[in-house]
């Protein structure tokens, strides 16, 4: 098999790709690091139990966002469109949040084991299942031919 030849990318593509690199690992830094005393704070000062309003607005609404995700990313899928990678990480992270909040606001209640049971055997393995092709998708992705250590 022959490799596939690529034209070096030119010094000023290089030097825009590690100033956004940079800019958003520093963005990504700053709130990391903020949203340290934030969950302290959250933990110190919420209630551990509270009563909401809108709950049947807020889950409905939560699983409407999961549905456009998923059908977003078969339509996407079934168009072999790159976008395809987003939505599909959008959908498994979606997935996960989902599994959580079901899990850990039933805990305590009968309804406890559904959640288990569907956090378990649907929601987990799903996000998994995706994040796992991304990964596999993002293997077979045509990358520019950087030479080691010119981009930092």
């Amino acid at each position: 098999m022959s490799e596939i030849q690529t034209e070096e990318p030119s010094p000023q593509l290089l030097e825009h790709i590690q100033r956004q690199r940079r800019h958003t690992l520093e963005l990504l830094t700053v709130c990391a690091i903020g949203l340290v005393p934030w969950t302290i704070l959250l933990a110190v000062t919420l209630p551990s139990g509270y009563t909401v309003r809108q709950w049947r607005t807020t889950w409905v609404g939560f699983d409407v966002l999961l549905l456009v995700a998923m059908a977003a990313t078969a339509l996407l899928g079934w168009r072999r469109h790159r976008g395809v990678v987003v939505a599909a990480v959008s959908t498994g992270a979606l997935l996960l949040c989902d599994a959580w909040f079901d899990v850990s606001l039933a805990l305590g209640t009968p309804d406890v084991w559904w959640s288990v049971a569907l956090a378990v055997g649907v929601e987990l393995p799903l996000a998994g299942f995706l994040i796992h092709r991304v990964l596999e998708m993002l293997k077979l992705a045509q990358w520019p031919n950087i030479p080691k250590g010119r981009l930092r």
